[in-house]
């Protein structure tokens, strides 16, 4: 364990419990969202995670922004092909590269999510500030 080792306070612990429940309000927030937009909720992040790190990624890109074991994000893949949320393209210069890309079904979906989460962290972030800036400033 690397880090600070000065003695925690009960207000440390207190942050650090507060900042933790934000997080899973957030995430429980995602997976809810997720749902009603008819996808899983790891489904909505590697649909994002394609969006998000340039609109093309491979198998092993996605398993590796998912923190994911490249056949579980293989496994994924094909649920999101059979769905028809996203495209495989064989790399032209490598063909033994295979490129993800979303279908416009896809780019509508996340969208809307986008704009929900957005809308969730602008709620959050006021009470998520307070927490950070604490830890800025040492207490």
């Amino acid at each position: 364990m690397s880090g600070s080792r000065k003695s925690l306070s009960d207000t440390d612990y207190r942050s650090l419990a507060e900042f933790r429940h934000l997080l899973r309000q957030f995430l429980a927030f995602s997976e809810s969202a997720a749902q009603k937009e008819g996808l899983a909720p790891q489904q909505h992040q590697a649909l994002l995670a394609i969006k998000g790190f340039g609109g093309a990624l491979t198998i092993g890109e996605l398993a590796d922004k998912l923190l994911v074991k490249p056949h579980t994000a293989a496994e994924l893949v094909e649920r999101l092909l059979k769905s028809g949320f996203i495209r495989k393209e064989t790399d032209q210069d490598d063909r033994r590269r295979t490129w993800l890309s979303l279908t416009a079904v896809a780019e509508t979906r996340l969208k809307s999510l986008s704009h929900a989460h957005r809308n969730e962290l602008e709620r959050l972030v006021p009470l998520l500030k307070p927490l950070l800036q604490s830890w800025e400033k040492g207490q």
